[in-house]
């Protein structure tokens, strides 16, 4: 893929990512091929509900904190900031906390989640283009997953997400008066 953003762009992930990516014994290789960085409520959802996981989904708090190139602390007035702009939108909490961390970055950055509500989130606050697939990571990473990825983290998942949500956006703008692509 050429003009893709290269190992000094930072790429947020969410916890779904962070889980999915250490299912299929990719994790090594993402954070070797980029800039990973999440949010302190992102890395707390790792370390819950250890009872209904397989072995190869546990996550080592310490060892997750140290592979990473930042872990965000995310305030009240970030989350906030964000529930002003996303009116109507139901992100957990660690999502909610990964988009008020975005809302507040200058320079470039990414963010692979495949949570629908997280995508939502993303195209309504005109960031689309910073959405990217864990394959998409991967496959520019180098790293064939030995294990098939499911399907809300792969690249046709997410455009073909993509275009419904920028769809119903326009469509909920149009609905309330609103103006804009």
């Amino acid at each position: 893929m050429s003009g893709f953003p290269g190992r000094k762009t930072p790429v947020l992930v969410d916890t779904n990512v962070i889980i999915a990516s250490h299912r299929i014994g990719a994790w090594r290789a993402l954070v070797g091929a980029y800039l990973v960085e999440t949010v302190e409520d992102c890395a707390t959802e790792t370390q819950t509900g250890f009872q209904m996981r397989r072995s190869e989904q546990m996550i080592d708090a310490s060892d997750l904190q140290a592979s990473l190139a930042g872990v965000h602390v995310v305030g009240n007035r970030e989350r906030a900031e964000l529930a002003v702009r996303i009116e109507g939108i139901a992100l957990d909490k660690g999502e909610e906390a990964l988009w008020a961390h975005a809302l507040g970055r200058e320079g470039a950055w990414l963010l692979c989640g495949p949570d629908k509500a997280s995508l939502r989130c993303g195209v309504r606050l005109g960031f689309r283009e910073r959405i990217v697939s864990l394959e998409t990571l991967l496959e520019n990473a180098g790293y064939r997953p030995k294990i098939v990825l499911r399907e809300p983290y792969t690249k046709k998942w997410l455009e073909r997400t993509l275009i419904e949500l920028v769809f119903d956006e326009r469509s909920r703008r149009m609905q309330s008066g609103g103006v804009g692509p």
